[in-house]
């Protein structure tokens, strides 16, 4: 029978094994996980913009293809609303931007409780021919049991809500988790996102109605009040002077420039 020393340093020598095992594994699979990470989240934007559908069978090369041949990435000074030309757009992390003091700062109180604000932000301009058909802007914030991670994409004009989708959150399936429905993402289509220049739009209680009829609103979640609040929390905040609103002001105001 072995003593107690030997049992102890056995069961720590297997554990340092498998910490070094494990450690090696997550190491040299790490650039592939970074791959995956970074398709998904190609697959949303292609999604949110109606250029993917969700049950689309398309290999990684397909995604790739239709990623860099309608989507031209940009790094918005978040401030400024004016482009960070100085950025390399393709290589620029938001998230890790977030979470480094020199490239972000704390953010104001707010009901979407995001704690740090990047300098600098990416966009997605969807073009088609050369010109800019869409918008899609990342958007962040708390639900009920996680943080919601998602991309809302906006008309040319800036207001018209084209879709909305999450890549990323913990809420409770068949609840919070309904976010990701495919019939309750279709209900944002077409809704508009400001009001006398204001973020506007809201998930309510209840039944919203057709777009002509409620344009800000977006029917609630059945059993997830504490998530559509969420959501809706979430975007009027990157919709406004703190997120994206600088940014898109330029924007109305160029387009206004070339209506003119």
């Amino acid at each position: 029978m072995h003593s107690n020393a030997y049992t102890f340093g056995f069961a720590a020598i297997i554990c340092a094994v498998c910490g070094i095992v494990v450690a090696g594994s997550a190491v040299s699979l790490k650039d592939r996980q970074d791959a995956n990470v970074r398709l998904d989240k190609q697959k949303k934007v292609l999604s949110v913009a109606g250029l993917l559908t969700d049950d689309e069978d398309v290999t990684p090369d397909e995604v790739q293809k239709r990623f860099t041949g309608n989507i031209q990435i940009k790094v918005v000074d978040l401030k400024t609303g004016g482009y960070a030309t100085e950025v390399d757009a393709t290589t620029f992390d938001q998230s890790k931007a977030s979470k480094d003091p020199a490239r972000s700062a704390v953010a104001p109180k707010n009901k979407a409780k995001v704690l740090r604000l990047p300098n600098r932000a990416t966009v997605y301009h969807v073009v088609k021919d050369g010109e800019l058909v869409m918008l899609v802007l990342p958007v962040e914030g708390k639900g009920l049991w996680s943080t919601l991670y998602g991309y809302l994409a906006l008309e040319k004009d800036g207001n018209t809500i084209a879709g909305l989708t999450f890549y990323q959150h913990g809420e409770t399936p068949g609840l919070g988790g309904e976010v990701d429905n495919e019939k309750w993402k279709a209900l944002w289509k077409g809704r508009k996102a400001f009001k006398d220049g204001k973020p506007f739009i809201k998930v309510i209680k209840g039944q919203a109605g057709p777009v002509a009829e409620a344009p800000y609103e977006v029917d609630g979640l059945s059993g997830a009040t504490l998530t559509a609040r969420g959501v809706t929390n979430l975007i009027q905040f990157w919709l406004g002077g703190n997120g994206f609103g600088p940014y898109l002001n330029k924007m109305k105001s160029l387009a206004k420039m070339k209506g003119a």
